[in-house]
């Protein structure tokens, strides 16, 4: 459906401007006099972006889309004009007009047209679900059926923030190492494929004996030279097979199976899922969704397909009646420390507090042992650079020590 964007009086002669979905410019009229505003100005959004600047093409390529930041922001603000007295229309209306991406503001818009309707707000999300995730949309519908919308949407913006904190210092931690490694990958192709051939062609021409490193130095450029585009095919082929690999269920079970089993990194991707499970189960069971449900929403935070699976095991007993400590343990994938914290939980009745609980634990742990592995990597990359270029050195140096000798 287009998309206008209009500017009008309002019923106390007040300027109003914003943007709403209409099959035409006549209905776009007729639904804004219906409202109580009279326009003055309508214009389709749409044909303006075809002939816009760069960047506007960019955001209409990028869509509707929000990153996690932006939506916990948005969820805060909503709930800042709901608690301010705004109606929800009203307050969609302000955050679609304050929106900077042309596709959120087409989004919102959208959201708001169809609360105007009459529908929830928790159906009209549920229409863009590239933004709002079946565990959003379903928080948001408890929230409303319990109409505590404000408090809900207070707890999705935290929830938002502490996940976007957590996945920004996993990434700040890894982001150093990885760029040191591609950098210096790509300055050793770089001297092995292109200046080493030079000098290798006038070690040749001299017909002395090389060394052992310079023959080994040129021997590779000399394969690489040779058969760089075998080699880039047989990367390409590697890359569609790992996702072939991935888009079957067996392989990416089996992908899944050989993490788990890796010393420090299973553990690792054991403590993140668990932490992201147990935060996200602890925001829906607060925000008063039920305990099935709110499991069958969780699995969407789940990445590894053994935890899901036995996630949807944990489900099916709870419905039988056993206790969910009790069958999360059960598959022995799940630590020991979260099936105990759930234990006492359900025992206590505060299980909401035990899985923060165990979420700010992982949390930091995770933090910490990321931390450690980066104070060890950053030394042990850097020895491993400076290995390669002693290595390349006394490849280039040796032989013209030896031509030296060799004049005099």
């Amino acid at each position: 459906m287009p998309v206008f964007a209009y500017r009008g009086l309002s019923a106390e002669g007040r300027t109003v401007s914003g943007v709403l979905d209409a099959d035409s410019a006549r209905s776009a009229r007729g639904k804004l006099r219906a409202s109580g505003i009279f326009p003055t100005e309508i214009l389709e959004e749409s044909a303006g972006a075809r002939s816009g600047s760069w960047r506007e093409w960019l955001a209409k390529f990028e869509g509707g889309k929000m990153s996690s930041t932006d939506l916990a922001l948005f969820s805060r603000q909503l709930a800042a004009l709901l608690g301010a007295g705004v109606q929800l229309v009203d307050a969609l209306g302000t955050l679609g007009e304050q929106a900077r991406k042309p596709g959120v503001r087409r989004m919102l818009s959208q959201v708001r047209e169809r609360v105007r309707e009459g529908s929830s707000l928790a159906d009209a999300l549920s229409a863009h679900r590239e933004v709002f995730s079946d565990l959003y949309v379903g928080m948001v519908r408890a929230g409303e059926t319990a109409a505590a919308l404000e408090p809900i949407l207070g707890r999705l913006a935290e929830y938002g923030e502490r996940q976007s904190e957590f996945v920004s210092k996993v990434r700040g931690a890894l982001t150093y190492p990885i760029i040191m490694m591609c950098v210096g990958a790509a300055i050793l192709c770089f001297l092995v494929a292109y200046v080493v051939p030079q000098v290798a062609l006038i070690f040749q021409q001299s017909h002395a004996a090389l060394p052992l490193p310079t023959r080994i130095l040129i021997s590779l450029s000399g394969f690489l030279t040779s058969y760089w585009i075998e080699i880039l095919i047989a990367f390409a082929a590697t890359v569609l097979g790992v996702a072939a690999v991935f888009r079957n269920p067996r392989g990416r079970r089996l992908y899944d199976r050989m993490v788990l089993s890796l010393p420090f990194l299973g553990e690792t991707m054991v403590r993140i899922i668990c932490a992201r499970f147990a935060r996200t189960l602890s925001t829906l069971l607060a925000s008063g969704v039920q305990l099935l449900p709110a499991l069958d929403a969780v699995k969407g935070v789940v990445t590894n397909t053994l935890l899901r699976e036995a996630i949807e095991q944990s489900r099916e007993s709870i419905r039988e009646g056993h206790g969910m400590g009790q069958t999360l343990g059960r598959s022995g994938l799940f630590p020991p420390l979260l099936v105990e914290m759930v234990k006492v939980g359900e025992r206590s009745g505060e299980i909401e507090q035990m899985l923060d609980r165990v979420a700010e634990n992982y949390e930091r742990e995770v933090s910490t042992s990321l931390s450690q592995v980066t104070t060890v990597l950053e030394p042990l990359m850097t020895l491993m650079m400076a290995g390669a270029v002693v290595f390349m050195m006394l490849a280039v140096l040796l032989p013209i020590f030896q031509l030296n000798q060799l004049m005099q």
